[in-house]
């Protein structure tokens, strides 16, 4: 079970994330949204394509972008749609 923390908050747990260079992608449906607000942010990725971002946010403090996600994922990376990514000091464990 992968479990992002940040905050002293689960942010997502799944038993289904994948993996992609040493990251957890974890099924939008293992997120607790309401701790994400999108961020303008947009960075490209040569082989995975676009990425966007959600600033976290916890008990008032902000995180910003520290959560990714690519919409629509190059065919090479497909198995990654639907899925979000944490970093920036959100402690992503894989119990």
């Amino acid at each position: 079970m992968a479990i992002a923390r940040w905050n002293d908050e689960i942010l997502a747990e799944s038993s289904e994330t994948t993996v992609v260079e040493g990251n957890h992608y974890f099924p939008l449906a293992s997120v607790r949204t309401a701790f994400l607000t999108p961020s303008p942010t947009t960075t490209v990725c040569p082989w995975k394509g676009t990425a966007s971002y959600y600033t976290v946010q916890v008990a008032g403090a902000e995180n910003p972008d520290a959560a990714w996600y690519y919409a629509d994922p190059s065919p090479a990376a497909a198995q990654i749609a639907g899925h979000v990514a944490f970093w920036r000091g959100v402690e992503v464990t894989d119990d």
